[in-house]
């Protein structure tokens, strides 16, 4: 006897296809709108196209539609595009994040500002290729940003459930910018406290990534406040472990999966929870080689290797790992004390699985 192979929780009522067609159509349109501006837009719609629909684990919008579900939504094609949306924020955070931190690379292909300082270079054109690719970057990111709000609306949805969407959704985006300033705050500072860094986790992440969803998709399907409550103690902790399984595979994770570099993220300086734990329970030697060679753009696979030793030799791996499981335990735990349909509670256990036990 054989069996199918499992499905993943993304693809779930065909989800994955079914996001994946509302972004290409609404990317279609856009494509046009901007030719009709200039044919100089091309090379613009080209890069948000590769990277909208050139990869993405599509987590936020299935945190979302099995939100709507698990509330008692009906299924529809005008919601699935609805939900959409999330991508592009997550878009507009990575391509930002990605200048903010000098990325060269982000799923195994070009950044967008060095996409862009490329293109600058190959043409020859005049002033600083990086300048322009910075430029490039920030204003393809925000592009982004309107693009998300303009799909939520477009989407075909009623006015009342758009009302109650748009207090979600105007949240989550500033919590997500304030974030990503935290984020860089906390490099220049050098605040290498387990606290500062579970605050960075929570609103540069945890919050966009699974509650802010959740309750997106609560609003649409206009869920009473119990569940809400629910959904919030579920995406809380399971955003911080989504956070916290990302920076263990900043340090660790196989750049062949990861699609960037192995130990980037000390490279680029992050102050994330699993530096933290391991700048308290190093010795003085451990900690003064972490934080002389944290954020050192040279750092080479010798010396990164020499800092996930000091990581993981104090324990900082084990508490990190530890932690995922803590707050993983929490989340789920938080979906007992609702009613919820089957099928979308099978979903968001199975989403809470693949979002903290990833190795890309």
């Amino acid at each position: 006897m054989t069996h199918a192979a499992p499905v993943s929780p993304v693809d779930r009522a065909g989800l994955r296809q079914r996001v994946d067609k509302a972004l290409t159509e609404f990317l279609a349109g856009q494509r046009a709108r901007l030719v009709a501006v200039d044919e100089a837009l091309v090379p613009v719609a080209e890069a948000i196209e590769a990277f909208v629909l050139g990869g993405g684990k599509r987590l936020r919008p299935a945190f979302a539609y099995w939100g709507f579900r698990g509330a008692g939504g009906l299924d529809g094609d005008q919601v699935v595009t609805a939900l959409a949306a999330l991508e592009f924020v997550q878009a507009s955070a990575l391509i930002h994040d990605d200048l903010m931190d000098r990325s060269d690379t982000r799923r195994g292909e070009p950044a967008v500002h060095r996409r862009f300082a490329t293109r600058h270079r190959k043409a020859g054109w005049g002033g600083s290729p990086d300048g322009f690719g910075d430029a490039a970057a920030i204003l393809l990111g925000d592009l982004c940003l309107v693009w998300s709000d303009e799909l939520l609306h477009s989407a075909g949805l009623d006015l009342r459930s758009l009302a109650r969407a748009r207090p979600v959704f105007d949240e989550m985006r500033t919590e997500v910018t304030v974030g990503q300033y935290l984020d860089v705050l906390t490099q220049v500072t050098g605040d290498t406290s387990v606290e500062r860094a579970s605050k960075v986790a929570r609103y540069k992440s945890a919050k966009y990534t699974v509650e802010r969803p959740m309750l997106l998709g609560a609003a649409l399907a206009d869920a009473p406040e119990d569940l809400r409550t629910a959904y919030s103690a579920y995406g809380l902790p399971l955003g911080e472990a989504f956070q916290l399984r990302d920076d263990v595979l900043g340090v660790f994770g196989d750049p062949t999966l990861t699609g960037k570099p192995a130990g980037d993220d000390l490279r680029e300086g992050k102050r994330t929870y699993l530096v933290a734990a391991a700048v308290e329970a190093t010795d003085d030697a451990g900690r003064e080689l972490l934080l002389g060679r944290l954020g050192d753009p040279e750092l080479d696979e010798h010396g990164v290797a020499r800092l996930r030793e000091v990581i993981s030799g104090s324990g900082a791996l084990a508490r990190t790992e530890q932690r995922i499981a803590t707050l993983t335990d929490a989340a789920l735990a938080a979906l007992t004390t609702v009613d919820l349909d089957t099928e979308a509670r099978q979903a968001l256990v199975d989403l809470a699985i693949a979002a903290t036990r990833r190795a890309d």
